[in-house]
């Protein structure tokens, strides 16, 4: 009898290893592109490289008191979907094809980006208040599947 993790468990569990790296205040995320059961990148959310980073220097929505899902573009960081795409490209990976393992549901801005790299399936623990990003998946296709965080004890 096998008692292995299952793979799509052992990727999610992977993803929120990534997103103890988040430099965000408010919600810490990793992400990873799959294909073959091979991971082809990561990522996860925070300040481009270089730059300061919200732990540093606060957090502009907290102080503007912006709801979650809302006026992406007053943040400092990067999604952590978007950094897996980043990561992916420079080094000349694609992940046409790949299941993208988020911690979180992917916003709007992640889906349209996730749709046009044209990856397979989107897998996410935990939900985000976009509507418009789901609606998006559904009409591209791409099916996103809620999966419950789990650890593995053997």
């Amino acid at each position: 009898m096998d008692n292995r993790i299952p793979w799509p468990q052992y990727f999610m569990n992977i993803a929120y290893l990534v997103a103890e790296r988040s430099t965000c205040l408010r919600r810490k995320v990793g992400a990873l592109a799959v294909k073959d059961k091979r991971i082809l990148a990561t990522g996860y959310n925070g300040a481009p490289a270089g730059l300061t980073h919200c732990l540093e220097i606060g957090c502009l929505r907290e102080k503007l008191g912006i709801p979650s899902g809302q006026r992406h573009e007053l943040c400092r960081a990067l999604h952590a979907e978007q950094n897996v795409i980043i990561q992916a490209a420079i080094h000349g990976v694609s992940i046409e094809g790949a299941d993208i393992f988020c911690t979180t549901q992917p916003c709007i801005l992640c889906a349209k980006m996730l749709i046009n790299c044209r990856v397979r399936a989107i897998h996410f623990a935990e939900g985000y208040p976009d509507d418009m990003s789901r609606e998006m998946l559904d009409e591209a296709g791409i099916p996103y599947l809620r999966m419950e965080r789990e650890s593995h004890a053997s």
